[in-house]
């Protein structure tokens, strides 16, 4: 019965508020018939007519015909070249460690024989410097010379096409964002007004938005809600819970957000944080339940403070080691393809940890300052999982079995991506579909039947994050992320701010904004060439490069503020106790206090230590 009245509190129960409504509606359509500013244009032609130039530029370069004219295999050499200088890796050694399961996943048509045919060529006739000097040549073309001015026919077609995307983008951007911060409307119905807007304005097809909505990481959510409905039923989330927190004296409810920041946080930098707000859902679920009485009978803000210190543990991790996030590996990649630059494991380590532990007491401390439980004592709540507990006797079958589900399938998020590098897995499984079989397992098993599912999971968070992941997507593909962080960085430029330690807080500023609004590894995607390019020219061969980097990578793990910023947000908004505004009373202070520590740790920490014998900037 709590857990009905919790739910009644995300909005789920209510229907559209017309009177707030009206105005991201109103918003959305004024801002597609305002006229197409002329830098959507300039992006429009970057994204929809730079591949075609930049292929049909090698080919002529290097083989003296158009794209059209020349063979597969030249064609194929082109187009491996024109999606590295898109990644930012520039080198010929790049090149030549593109296989056939490269190209495939970057859609490119390749077999065998003319991939062999490729590589041969370049090794044998393009010297580094030759290769190194067309792929400048190549970047300088897209990023400098193609005019929307000059386009005309098809590619003026094309390049207003893409304006029009980033257009849509940018007008669905306001429009969701507004009913998230309102709830005007319930939420997964925003998830649906994102496909059909994209629908609606061309964007995409109606076959294309169906499989968006079922991607790896909306099958994650579904799956790991699943495992947690598994966990609770078994009992196996109780004895896990008494597990972590049984040796406190004193269980205090502020003890007992500490741990789970002290835990979860530095796991966050190498195992997935997914995984892990999946895991401690169902124990800070379990403490506030058993934590009510008969004399408090709720307490949301008790809730709250246990979902929210979840969801922050995992978010303030991930910058921690390359292995916390894809945004780490990109940064690390760009640095290395552009500039020649490269950052260890452990050596990145070394710089980013203590981020990562000046973050766990600011952020315990905000946590705890922003919610003011009735409740603030958990003894009853231990006590209660003791007497459980030996209710339950030893560890039963279900238990047994349910726990060693989960440790395959946390084996398998692990690993899958690995196995499948050295060829041990022959197709990549993603996590989302580890997660699937996981909680298909436990219906094989007879730990649980269909009905707990129905029941258990909040379907609507998994409509919910698929729609954000659309949406991120989209501000990826179209081009829009891009124009908003040159359109910022552009704009400041004037007023000094294109160097040093202005460009870093606008570069990092930049980052955090827009990782709430989409996936990091996007988010880095999208500001790290802009500002690497940048950084190179103003501070050329010097430690403002690894910084910028490790900045770049760190801030695009601020998505702090909105429930679509990050998995772990999503997974513990599944709890029904959570409104989107919860998450800004923390995560809104969090993101200026990251943004901040970030800066002293540039200018302190790393200045002082340098960088490879780099001179400073």
């Amino acid at each position: 019965m709590r857990k009905t009245k919790a739910k009644k509190a995300s909005g789920y129960d209510k229907y559209v508020d017309w009177k707030f409504f009206i105005v991201p509606v109103v918003l959305f359509f004024t801002i597609l018939i305002l006229p197409t500013p002329r830098g959507m244009r300039a992006v429009g032609t970057l994204y929809q007519v730079g591949p075609k130039a930049v292929v049909n530029h090698i080919t002529r370069q290097l083989f003296d015909e158009t794209s059209s004219d020349v063979l597969q295999w030249q064609l194929l050499t082109a187009n491996i070249m024109e999606r590295n200088l898109r990644m930012g890796a520039l080198s010929k050694e790049r090149f030549l460690k593109r296989d056939l399961k490269w190209c495939k996943k970057n859609k490119i048509q390749a077999n065998p024989e003319n991939l062999e045919k490729s590589h041969d060529y370049i090794t044998k006739t393009v010297t580094d410097d030759a290769f190194s000097s067309l792929m400048a040549t190549s970047l300088e073309l897209r990023r400098d010379k193609l005019n929307y001015e000059d386009l005309s026919g098809s590619d003026k077609k094309a390049a207003d096409k893409g304006a029009w995307h980033i257009k849509v983008a940018i007008a669905m951007m306001v429009f969701v964002v507004l009913c998230f911060l309102t709830e005007c409307i319930p939420l997964p119905a925003v998830a649906f007004c994102v496909g059909l807007i994209l629908v609606f304005t061309g964007v995409v097809s109606r076959k294309q938005v169906a499989m968006l909505y079922w991607s790896d990481a909306c099958w994650f959510i579904m799956g790991s809600l699943m495992f947690a409905a598994a966990f609770v039923k078994t009992g196996v989330d109780k004895r896990v819970c008494l597990m972590i927190f049984k040796k406190l004296a004193v269980p205090h409810v502020r003890w007992i957000t500490l741990i789970f920041f002290v835990i979860i946080s530095p796991l966050a930098s190498f195992i997935s944080d997914h995984a892990l707000a999946a895991m401690f859902l169902p124990i800070g679920m379990l403490l506030y339940q058993n934590s009510l009485t008969k004399e408090v009978p709720e307490d949301p803000e008790l809730a709250k403070m246990l979902m929210i210190s979840i969801a922050m543990a995992c978010n303030i991790g991930g910058f921690g080691a390359p292995s916390g996030g894809a945004r780490n590996v990109i940064m690390m990649t760009y640095l290395e393809d552009m500039f020649g630059f490269d950052i260890g494991y452990f050596q990145w380590v070394s710089y980013a940890m203590p981020f990562v532990l000046v973050m766990i007491p600011l952020t315990w401390l905000v946590t705890n300052w922003r919610f003011k439980p009735k409740i603030t004592s958990l003894a009853p709540a231990m006590e209660h999982l003791k007497n459980e507990i030996s209710k339950m006797g030893g560890w039963n079958r279900k238990q047994i079995i349910a726990l060693i589900i989960f440790l395959v399938m946390l084996w398998g998020w692990f690993t899958e991506k690995i196995f499948f590098n050295l060829g041990i897995y022959p197709v990549r499984l993603g996590i989302g579909v580890i997660a699937i079989a996981g909680a298909l397992a436990y219906i094989l098993a007879g730990i649980v039947n269909w009905r707990d599912y129905q029941e258990k999971v909040d379907w609507g968070v998994v409509w919910l994050y698929a729609g954000a992941i659309i949406f991120g997507r989209t501000l990826d593909s179209t081009g829009a992320a891009y124009w908003l962080a040159r359109t910022c960085i552009d704009a400041l430029a004037p007023l000094g701010m294109d160097s040093g330690i202005p460009l870093m807080v606008i570069n990092n500023g930049m980052t955090s904004i827009l990782t709430n609004l989409m996936a990091d590894g996007p988010a880095a995607a999208a500001v790290g060439p802009i500002s690497l390019n940048m950084a190179s020219l103003v501070h050329p061969g010097t430690t403002f490069l690894p910084f910028i980097t490790m900045g770049t990578a760190a801030a695009s793990s601020f998505a702090y503020c909105l429930i679509i910023g990050t998995p772990p947000n999503a997974i513990v908004y599944a709890s029904g106790y959570l409104g989107p505004k919860d998450y800004l009373r923390v995560g809104a202070i969090m993101w200026a206090l990251a943004n901040i520590v970030l800066i002293l740790l540039s200018v302190v920490y790393w200045t002082l230590r340098g960088f490879g014998g780099l001179p400073g900037f």
